[in-house]
């Protein structure tokens, strides 16, 4: 069984790599390739984000109703051919069209359909498994960028949507059909609509856990999002050069798995609970460090291994959460109805950063990122006390 998860977790990175990381890897090379700014750029991804927080609540219902697995390896073929139909756009409006087709297929599978699936099929041993799915797919922008470079300058911008498609439909999409295969078969593959209870949607609306859950992982989203579009921004106001920026801000990969791996090893002795406000607290910590490397520039360091600890650990416990604090009737619909707030987050933290950078400058950017992650924090211990929700 441990194999399909590893199978899995390999579908997943290379799903990352190709539909969630591919823009930003390739994005100078996709300027040259269709001469719209980055902005008429950035309208693609920023739409796929938001057809997927629309759709993600269905995607979750489809997993509670046996159609899990089908999703992990039906959509990453959607999404394979949007990025080869990419290649070939010329108008901004089609460009727009295809952005929207992706943001279907990351409905489908990425992390969240991933993680209901497992948790839907593996039960009390899920936060294992999502703990090594995460913990190798935390590299895919560590794949992503290097391949990137190297496909864009070799294929040029839309030659490179083209091999990231290649990529998609020949690995991710193989290795997804075999882990769903593998995993169905050591479990039992006859559940369909075994997770399905009527008014579980309802009844999770009607409990504080659910709003205190999308609370949590919409602030710390919000501020991930802003933190890390505006890295380098960010450092060079603390005084880092450009060097030690890019070093800094490439050291929030590794962490996120560092931080997963400390909890795999782990796992037996570390509560979901403790494990929880350990990460809220970390993301407190790493704002409070970014304010603070004003006076000593080494400090962004401390921010990137704090910053991806702790968000890379909260990857992992939002599944878990619900799963402990709200059941698992409905287990998929719930999940992707909490995960709107996240996503949405991620979406808007480009824009939320670019006007708290206009208003108030970097200062004020440090403070609202630091006010975040302590309203995430008190809201994870009242969450995370007995008989919470």
């Amino acid at each position: 069984m441990k194999g399909a998860v590893w199978l899995l977790a390999v579908g997943q990175t290379l799903t990352y790599a190709a539909i969630y990381y591919s823009f930003a890897a390739l994005l100078p090379e996709l300027e040259l390739a269709y001469g719209w700014s980055k902005a008429q750029l950035a309208a693609g991804p920023t739409l796929a984000f938001l057809v997927t927080a629309a759709l993600t609540p269905l995607t979750g219902r489809l997993v509670d109703q046996g159609w899990g697995g089908r999703l992990l390896v039906g959509l990453p073929v959607l999404g394979a051919g949007a990025l080869a139909a990419l290649a070939s756009v010329s108008q901004h409006a089609t460009w727009l069209a295809v952005w929207a087709v992706i943001g279907v297929a990351q409905a489908g599978c990425l992390y969240e359909t991933c993680f209901a699936f497992l948790t839907r099929h593996l039960k009390d041993d899920a936060r294992a498994a999502i703990t090594r799915v995460t913990l190798v797919a935390g590299l895919a922008s560590t794949l992503a960028f290097p391949l990137g470079a190297a496909l864009g300058g070799y294929f040029g911008g839309r030659g490179a949507l083209l091999a990231f498609a290649v990529l998609m439909l020949l690995g991710a999409v193989p290795a997804n059909l075999a882990g769903v295969r593998w995993l169905s078969h050591s479990v039992g593959a006859g559940m369909r609509g075994a997770d399905t209870a009527p008014g579980a949607m309802a009844a999770a609306l009607r409990r504080p856990a659910f709003w205190g859950i999308a609370a949590i992982f919409g602030l710390i989203w919000l501020n991930h999002s802003v933190v890390m579009t505006y890295a380098l921004t960010l450092f060079a106001d603390r005084g880092a050069t450009g060097g030690m920026a890019v070093i800094a801000a490439a050291t929030v990969g590794p962490a996120q798995v560092l931080g997963r791996l400390a909890l795999m090893m782990n796992e037996a002795r570390i509560g979901n609970a403790r494990a929880t406000l350990f990460a809220l607290a970390a993301v407190a910590a790493a704002s409070g460090m970014l304010a603070l490397a004003g006076m000593a520039p080494w400090l962004i360091f401390g921010f990137a291994l704090m910053q991806g600890a702790g968000a890379g650990l909260l990857s992992i416990l939002r599944p878990v959460l619900l799963a402990e604090k709200l059941g698992r009737n409905g287990f998929g619909a719930v999940s992707g109805a909490v995960a709107v707030a996240p996503i949405l987050a991620t979406a808007a933290g480009p824009s939320v950063g670019a006007q708290l950078l206009a208003t108030g400058g970097p200062p004020l950017v440090y403070g609202s990122c630091l006010a975040m992650a302590l309203a995430a924090l008190i809201v994870g211990r009242v969450l995370v006390r007995p008989r919470s929700g």
